[in-house]
């Protein structure tokens, strides 16, 4: 990765095509938040996103449920795919809750974050912190060689420092870069996948991008499909400069594939049809 020590993160910008990527977001979340609608149901688009949101990231790690069906159950125990969509319902519950520790404490928040998709499974002693030397990790759509528990330990306190000190990086690359690099680490014995995509979201929340949480990038990311997300993050892993700005520039499509369903809510709720 090219980066210039002082600010890594906002260095990442100048990479081609990233400029594209977070311009073109910006400019689709204006506009959803310029609806009418949001005038006075804000509330209504934020619950109807988080939703959809966590009915994507659940796609990602093998639920791949309705809408209809994450909407209408509320038994999340049991079968294998009922507890991933319980977890990311309870995760997408929990960001907005976290974002003042986010800036202050990030590693604090991501042990929060895996304690409560776990919250569905038996505890044990891996749940809530890194995992130990050894120790396996679950996570099938993700192949990439697992990192071994010293580097993700330096790895993590190194991303965990660039949050706390923030810099001026747009906030997508902000994002992209939490995302993969929780992805690419997989910390935790469990749950890696659905933790990152909610990281991300935190985010791009506490940057101001998304105050209100109504683009959610985990329904752009399933939309995009689990091959595009698995090829993608291949090249964030590559390090390589054409690799970054293609991870860079699927999270950005991501965003504006869930400001599009949310001005579709919009819509439909103008016209009295959600």
């Amino acid at each position: 990765m090219s980066t210039t020590p002082s600010d890594p993160l906002a260095a990442l910008g100048d990479l081609p095509g990233v400029a594209d990527a977070v311009d073109s977001v910006r400019k689709a979340v204006d506009r959803v938040y310029g609806h009418r609608v949001m005038r006075r149901r804000s509330n209504e688009v934020t619950a109807k996103a988080a939703l959809r949101g966590a009915r994507g990231s659940a796609s990602l790690s093998g639920a791949d449920w309705n809408l209809e069906e994450v909407r209408r159950r509320t038994d999340f125990s049991g079968e294998d795919e009922a507890r991933i969509v319980g977890a990311a319902l309870r995760l997408t519950a929990e960001a907005g809750q976290l974002l003042s520790i986010w800036r202050q404490s990030p590693l604090r928040v991501l042990a929060r974050l895996h304690l409560v998709a776990a919250g569905g499974a038996t505890p044990d002693d891996t749940v809530g912190r890194p995992r130990l030397a050894g120790e396996p990790v679950d996570e099938p759509l993700i192949e990439a060689p697992v990192p071994g528990a010293d580097e993700v330990s330096g790895r993590l306190e190194g991303l965990s420092q660039l949050i706390i000190a923030g810099g001026s990086a747009p906030a997508l690359v902000t994002a992209s870069v939490v995302h993969g690099e929780l992805l690419a680490l997989r910390p935790f014995a469990s749950h890696n996948g659905l933790v990152a995509r909610t990281a991300e979201r935190i985010v791009l929340i506490g940057s101001g991008l998304d105050p209100k949480s109504i683009c959610p990038a985990e329904v752009g990311h399933a939309e995009q499909g689990r091959a595009a997300y698995v090829a993608a993050f291949e090249g964030y892993v590559s390090g390589s400069p054409e690799g970054m700005a293609a991870w860079i520039a699927h999270c950005g499509r991501s965003v504006g594939l869930g400001v599009r369903e949310s001005t579709a809510v919009c819509e439909a709720l103008q016209r009295g049809a959600a």
